[in-house]
């Protein structure tokens, strides 16, 4: 019986929030804009983010994260949408018709390289299974994913459909979990222990007071720098360290960008392409291994393009060209919050084949920093 319960336990999905003081608690601040209330996707109207994490003995650590961007049927109400590829090494399903419509109509699920296919498989499930939705026969599903096979057994494929809807089912629109959940549980991130992180930007009201969210899923390689300054060389860890060391593949980074600013596609594969400024800030490089991707989306409720109208023409209203530099501006910044972020709340993990990940030393970086 105790061994039953242990067991469950650590499949037991429980929303876990880092006990880490995140990198603005401790007086760390990436530029010049007001964050949301939660700093992080959330603080978007709609928008709501849930994980499911699996921790199964020593090899096993992996999940799911579910972006759901808006609470109505996305699939009878499509959002804008754009995807940018910084580095294409990596398997982002749904891209294809997202570029040639410039729309989404899934939420979106993040996991892991090798159960692509069963996330889409949910996602049609989700999709379909909505009575709204009865005679729907094509469903575009959107999956990201990033190579978690250091401290995961990735062969293994243990994650299901059922734990897929489950990270969709427990989605809200509160505080979002950081570090080792859902997507991020086996992920590596410019030498250290990455995962989830999460962060926002909020517009001055005479700009439209309009919100924008970051979520990114940190598992590539570089030379980590937190306010400009290298703090990945002073730690004596950093890509490149050993210049004529065997290459090593990267990870990949999965950027996920929402807005309420009424925006079109092109606009929003613009306000995406910054969200890879926000990651080389950090100290990524888009390496040659690394699958570095943006999805960004408007909810404006404008903007939302019914599944099916009568009307022949759909008529919009947004953001001229010349209004965009703050939102560029946003992006930038909470790109590069989220993934010091993701860094800050991760945790020292021990994985498969006796791989150890350790967490980024937040008391000497602030020792660092404060030299």
């Amino acid at each position: 019986m105790r061994f039953l319960l242990l067991s469950f336990l650590l499949i037991l999905q429980i929303p876990s929030f880092s006990q880490k003081p995140r990198p603005r608690e401790l007086g760390i601040e990436f530029g010049i804009l007001k964050t949301g209330n939660l700093n992080a996707i959330t603080d978007v109207p709609g928008v709501k983010v849930g994980h499911f994490t699996l921790h199964q003995g020593t090899d096993i650590h992996t999940g799911v994260t579910a972006i759901l961007p808006i609470e109505e049927n996305i699939f009878q109400n499509k959002v804008p949408a754009a995807i940018y590829i910084g580095n294409g090494f990596g398997k982002l399903a749904g891209y294809t018709q997202v570029e040639e419509l410039g729309n989404i109509e899934t939420p979106i699920l993040l996991t892991n390289t090798m159960v692509v296919s069963t996330a889409i498989d949910a996602l049609i499930d989700f999709t379909i299974q909505n009575p709204e939705n009865k005679t729907v026969k094509s469903v575009n599903a959107v999956v990201g994913e990033t190579n978690d096979g250091g401290l995961n057994d990735i062969r293994a494929r243990v994650l299901t459909k059922e734990n897929m809807l489950e990270a969709i089912a427990s989605a809200n629109s509160g505080k979002v979990a950081e570090g080792n959940v859902g997507a991020g549980t086996g992920t590596m991130s410019l030498g250290f222990k990455g995962g989830i992180g999460t962060s926002s930007r909020i517009l001055p009201i005479s700009k439209g007071g309009y919100t924008v969210g970051v979520l990114v899923q940190s598992n590539f390689g570089g030379v980590l720098q937190i306010g400009g300054k290298p703090i990945g060389q002073l730690l004596g860890n950093y890509k490149f360290k050993n210049i004529d060391k065997e290459y090593e593949e990267d990870g990949s980074c999965m950027m996920v960008v929402i807005t309420d600013a009424p925006l079109n596609a092109k606009n929003l594969k613009r306000l995406a392409a910054r969200a890879m400024l926000g990651l080389s800030r950090t100290g990524g490089m888009a390496a040659n291994g690394s699958g570095d991707y943006v999805i960004a989306l408007s909810t404006a409720k404008d903007l939302r393009i019914a599944h099916d109208s009568k009307e022949m023409y759909e008529t919009f209203k947004v953001l001229r060209n010349n209004d965009l530099d703050l939102l560029f501006q946003g992006v930038v910044e909470a790109t590069e919050e989220a993934i010091i972020n993701s860094l800050f709340a991760a945790e020292d993990l021990q994985g498969f084949n006796g791989y150890k990940a350790e967490a980024l030393p937040i008391k000497t970086v602030m020792e660092l920093l404060k030299k």
